[in-house]
């Protein structure tokens, strides 16, 4: 995804959420703070985003983040269980209605026997999460960058479900 169509998914995001009264924060790993960073690059972000959590090494996800140390200890930090814990961390730790994650391997080498591309991404919302399981190809740049992208879209399709219903971004016709 071009810098330029972030910029136009997060202004959506930004707007959208700012319109119902949503906040955002965010936990991340592999992109090191690129998501949140993607957000508040809007003008106005400050109404919506609250902060974000930047967990990269492993013993931060259960630290700051509140990620289980059992689960850890039993799948390593790649996993779809931490990612979703991650998630649920970042809302209640920032304060904020939505929490946004992501953990994966960015390379250039397989980490714990994950192989390189594989990210899990989570949205947690009132208590639940959903999580995805991505499978990248290309070099570490590639990998990070798609995370942030796949974050974005999935951020900006479950904000405005909640903001317009089942329909989503078809409601307001874009």
């Amino acid at each position: 995804m071009e810098e330029s169509e972030l910029f136009t998914q997060s202004r959506h995001i930004i707007t959208t959420c700012a319109q119902v009264g949503l906040s955002i924060a965010g936990a991340e790993s592999l992109t090191g703070g690129r998501f949140v960073s993607t957000l508040v690059d809007v003008p106005g972000a400050s109404a919506v985003v609250r902060g974000g959590l930047i967990t990269y090494a492993t013993d931060l996800k259960s630290r700051l983040a509140g990620v289980d140390a059992d689960q850890l200890e039993e799948t390593g930090p790649v996993d779809e269980v931490v990612a979703a814990q991650m998630a649920a961390g970042a809302a209640r730790e920032c304060v904020a209605d939505i929490g946004v994650a992501c953990t994966g391997v960015a390379g250039p080498e397989a980490q714990d026997g994950k192989p390189v591309g594989l990210v899990y991404t989570a949205i947690a919302f009132a208590g639940k999460a959903q999580v995805s399981e991505h499978h990248f190809a290309g070099d570490r740049g590639t990998v990070r960058n798609l995370t942030v992208a796949a974050m974005m879209s999935d951020l900006d399709d479950f904000v405005a479900r909640l903001a317009f219903g089942p329909a989503g971004n078809d409601a307001e016709g874009s």
